[in-house]
């Protein structure tokens, strides 16, 4: 029996943090949006880390702020320790983690839902996606209770629950994280829809009771104390500068850990067989970490809180799927875990994934309109990766029902666009992480300048609001004015000067310099530089910082922009979608099967799918001469 629910423009199945940033930009754009969770208590859920940002993914979250996304102001609500990570390196790589509470940020997250304009939050699991009689079109969705739902676009978010088996040692069921239930019913519905699946598996480590655990045998780390929010919003926001934080601590493995663990092997079901869905290379379970560095004498593990009130503790590194008597034994032999007992065991989880090749550029599904991928459901890996895809999913959703044309990002713009790029262009055999490596432009796509290179877009498509767009401007206008006068503003030698910079170590002036060219000496900052430079006035730290790198990397940033420019060229050779690759004389078996396959926007996307040569992209060249003649 079925009864009609509601009709939407938009739907989001799944409220993961993919779901609620495609939800919740779908609502902002004034659509109508329904958003589906198997269970309340999971809405932004972190079954892994409770965790915002690091290595790359910081930079992500940044992005997903100045677009006008949620993760980086729910991040700074509810973090309980904030750390600049890499400040040793290059500004390109400097990237915001946070430590967040975990029960805080599900809370935080579920109530901007509830009270977002435009937005109804729903608990039923979605069973079914309906098409249309020509199939090519979506037309609505079916609840596991007979509810049907119409909608103008679908948004897929599952995270990990498709099909989803948690897997310890010999024994596996079905599950979806954290013991609720899997999405089985709809892996077969896109399935039958004529959507490609595939298996892909993660893991976590245990939780561990902190009141048994021997602090006094771990280093401490403690959070920063200038702390930087996430959020461009809460620059100056001083209840989040001033957070009270927690501390995390370091400990290692041994070689008493690693023997336990090779002891067990047979047991463990990556060797034995038993998990057939492919891992993420870039964050391996100690099992594998064991096996592949034999050489390596202990591992470092992460001991960090899941939140102020909760003794839990996450065992950051050590993620397993051995028998939970195997994994007692290998705690219980890392310093100041010795009387381990286990709150909640590892374990590795298996689940349903689409090729991400087969998505367009906008997350669009080739071949059925309005249905849209977001997040793990499409291969990738992480709360931030998922997050970022989820809101480029909601605006291009909303978009298409508006006959407007879809928010792409390229790869010169934002890691966004990289990571997009990458999961639709080149595919992923292993669940896809964000790495500062990943991006040609990493110096352009700094997070600090986030801000600088996507609040405009942001603004343009509605996401940001005309006060935090003036505000935005202002600052803006401050960098731009400050790194004119310190271009402009002369230092002659004198008494005072040189004391300064032989003070500072920095070698004394004969005759006068710009304040510039000082600045760009590697053991000077703008910071030590005030005592000389009379008519500077106060500026906020985000403009101090934003000034300095553009002035002491400005020959870096020039060589890069050219490089950029010659990027651009060929991501504007446009390719037509109805081009017959077949019928191009001089292109390879393979690039002609792989181009009509994925359809490339340009001929700069043409030359990142694998298997397409530089011959192949010159014969391309070629045919678009020939055909503007």
């Amino acid at each position: 029996m079925s009864y009609t629910l509601g009709e939407y423009d938009v739907i989001v199945i799944g409220a993961g943090h993919a779901g609620c940033e495609a939800a919740l930009a779908s609502a902002r754009l004034g659509k109508k949006t329904a958003i589906f969770v198997i269970n309340m208590e999971t809405v932004a859920n972190m079954p892994c880390n409770p965790s915002i940002g690091g290595t790359s993914k910081g930079h992500l979250v940044r992005e997903i702020d100045a677009l006008g996304g949620e993760m980086a102001k729910n991040a700074d609500k509810t973090f309980i320790q904030s750390k600049m990570l890499n400040l040793s390196k290059g500004p390109a790589v400097h990237s915001l983690r946070v430590q967040s509470d975990r029960k805080m940020y599900h809370i935080e997250m579920k109530k901007t839902l509830e009270n977002q304009k435009n937005l109804d939050l729903y608990q039923a699991e979605v069973v079914e996606i309906l098409l249309n009689d020509q199939k090519n079109k979506v037309i609505g969705v079916k609840t596991k209770i007979g509810a049907l739902v119409t909608a103008k676009s679908i948004i897929v978010a599952t995270g990990t629950y498709l099909k989803g088996k948690v897997i310890i040692g010999e024994i596996s069921y079905e599950s979806g994280p954290d013991g609720v239930f899997p999405a089985n019913d709809l892996s077969q519905s896109l399935l039958d829809i004529g959507v490609e699946l595939r298996r892909f598996k993660t893991g976590t480590p245990a939780r561990i009771n902190a009141n048994i655990m021997d602090f006094s045998k771990m280093e401490v780390q403690y959070g920063d104390k200038n702390i930087v929010p996430f959020s461009f919003e809460n620059e100056e926001n001083e209840e989040i500068l001033n957070k009270k934080q927690v501390n995390c601590y370091l400990t290692y493995t041994n070689e008493k850990t690693h023997e336990i663990i090779l002891n067990n092997l047979d047991r463990s079901p990556i060797y034995s067989g038993k998990i057939h869905g492919i891992g993420p290379r870039y964050c391996p379970s100690i099992e594998d970490k064991v096996v592949r560095f034999r050489d390596k004498e202990r591992h470092q593990l992460f001991i960090e809180p899941l939140g102020e009130k909760t003794s839990e503790m996450y065992i950051q590194g050590m993620s397993s799927s051995l028998p939970e008597e195997v994994q007692i034994q290998m705690y219980r032999t890392v310093p100041g875990l010795e009387n381990a007992k286990l709150m909640r065991p590892a374990y590795a989880i298996e689940y349903d994934c689409i090729d991400s090749t087969n998505l367009n550029l906008s997350l669009e599904y080739k071949g059925i309109s309005g249905l849209f991928f977001a997040g793990q459901v499409n291969g990738s890996s992480g709360y931030e990766e998922a997050a970022a895809q989820g809101l480029i999913a909601g605006i291009n959703a909303s978009r298409k029902i508006d006959n407007l044309e879809p928010i792409i990002l390229d790869r010169s713009q934002a890691y966004i666009g990289v990571l997009i790029d990458d999961l639709v262009t080149k595919g992923t055999n292993e669940p896809y992480r964000m790495m500062t490596s990943r991006s040609e432009y990493r110096l352009m796509l700094r997070q600090d300048n986030a801000d600088l290179r996507l609040t405009p877009i942001g603004y343009d498509i509605g996401l940001i609001s005309s006060e935090r767009y003036s505000k935005f401007l202002d600052k803006k206008n401050k960098i731009d004015l400050e790194i004119e006068r310190i271009k402009n503003t002369s230092i002659k030698p004198s008494i005072e000067v040189n004391s300064l910079l032989k003070k500072l170590n920095s070698s004394e002036l004969n005759t006068g310099v710009k304040l510039s060219d000082l600045l760009k000496r590697s053991e000077l900052n703008y910071n030590n530089l005030e005592g000389i430079d009379i008519d500077r006035k106060k500026l906020p730290r985000s403009v101090v910082e934003e000034v300095e790198i553009e002035i002491k990397y400005e020959g870096y940033i020039k060589l890069q922009l050219e490089q950029i420019n010659e990027f651009k060229k060929m991501e504007n050779k446009k390719l037509s979608s109805d081009i017959d690759y077949e019928t191009i004389k001089g292109l390879s078996l393979e690039a002609r099967q792989k181009l009509n396959k994925y359809k490339p926007l340009s001929v700069g996307q043409a030359s990142r799918i694998s298997g397409v040569s530089p011959a192949d992209i010159s014969v391309l060249l070629i045919y678009l001469s020939q055909n503007k003649k």
